[in-house]
């Protein structure tokens, strides 16, 4: 980590193709121990009654709360760019209203 008198500490980070094309989520699951929070993002289609975790991210508590703080930062400029984001917390359909699968 190189550092510049002006800025503090500099830090070159590498996105490369395949991680910056990103996974979609419309599901996270938080769970945690002392140590660490997991949390697991899924993509739940509909009308298939079977979902996969796409990706796992563990965090120490520190990383988890500084997450928290972020994320609550960028919904705050989100919304006062682009308005109130509407506040639902539906049950999770298991069939999205299409039809549902049979084998």
């Amino acid at each position: 980590m190189e550092q510049s008198p002006e800025q503090g500490p500099h830090l070159d980070i590498e996105l490369n193709e395949e991680v910056a094309e990103g996974i979609y989520s419309n599901l996270a699951i938080i769970t945690n121990s002392p140590s660490e929070f997991v949390i697991d993002f899924i993509k739940i289609m509909p009308g298939i009654p079977k979902a996969r975790v796409k990706s796992r991210i563990i965090l120490t508590p520190q990383h988890a709360k500084r997450l928290v703080k972020a994320l609550a930062e960028n919904v705050q400029k989100y919304e006062q760019m682009h308005g109130k984001i509407k506040d639902v917390d539906p049950p999770i359909p298991m069939n999205f209203g299409g039809p549902i699968a049979q084998a």
